[in-house]
């Protein structure tokens, strides 16, 4: 089942919303692929709602960056290519890192508390892997990173990053360069979460750089000098300076 079919009534919650909410689901999962038209009659009538609301719907996510609206020919889902994928984790790497910089500069029972949050997403990854269930454990993933956003407690790094998180479950569904290797997962998160307890942001920024950073897509910004963001150096992280 694939496309409008994959949609369920909605009966009595005919709203913009929740059919935004349908939709882009239908995208993240691959109902609906990269290129494929979304037809308002069609999405109206498997919905059994007026056209007004799915043409809300429509607009939400083409201001998301998930559609693209085309004069006179209608609205398409967006391809997705390296350069967007490369995009797409530069900007989570700079909200996360934004978050990360709040959490580091609070009490250690504080940090604590957030490095505990975090942990518990661990048992869900393992469980993934062990299942082989890639698209189970990018969600976890997702949830994992969202919650680090999240613990930073600025409600617009929040909001920019959730709509960054489901083009990054697109990425990571259907395009496998940009999900790293399943034994790199775990510890990966790990050192996250330990930087992050022991409040070194220096560490926590260099950590988030290498798990986000994808070896296909040159998009990185690094100076000559080899530094990074915020004035951080990489060579200097690692020669323990």
């Amino acid at each position: 089942m694939n496309g409008v079919q994959a949609l369920s009534a909605i009966n009595n919650r005919p709203t913009a919303v929740v059919i935004a909410d349908q939709l882009r689901e239908s995208i993240i999962n691959g109902a609906f692929t990269s290129g494929d038209q979304i037809n308002e009659a069609r999405v109206a009538t498997q919905l059994n709602v007026s056209r007004g609301p799915v043409r809300e719907a429509l607009h939400r996510l083409v201001q998301e960056g998930l559609l693209i609206s085309r004069p006179n020919r209608g609205v398409f889902v967006r391809e997705i290519t390296e350069h967007d994928i490369a995009e797409v984790y530069e900007a989570r790497e700079v909200i996360e890192c934004a978050a990360a910089e709040i959490i580091t500069k609070r009490a250690d029972d504080a940090r604590a508390t957030v490095a505990d949050e975090l942990e518990t997403y661990l048992g869900g990854m393992q469980h993934a892997i062990a299942a082989n269930d890639w698209t189970g454990l990018s969600r976890i993933d997702l949830d994992f990173h969202t919650k680090l956003v999240e613990a930073g407690g600025n409600t617009r790094l929040l909001r920019a990053y959730q709509t960054l998180a489901t083009e990054a479950l697109i990425c990571m569904n259907h395009l496998s360069d940009s999900y790293p290797q399943p034994d790199r997962v775990i510890p990966g998160h790990e050192e996250i979460i330990a930087n992050l307890r022991s409040g070194d942001m220096t560490a926590v920024h260099l950590t988030l750089h290498q798990h986000l950073t994808l070896d296909s897509y040159e998009l990185h910004t690094h100076d000559d000098d080899g530094s990074l963001r915020h004035g951080r150096n990489e060579e200097d992280v690692h020669a323990g300076v």
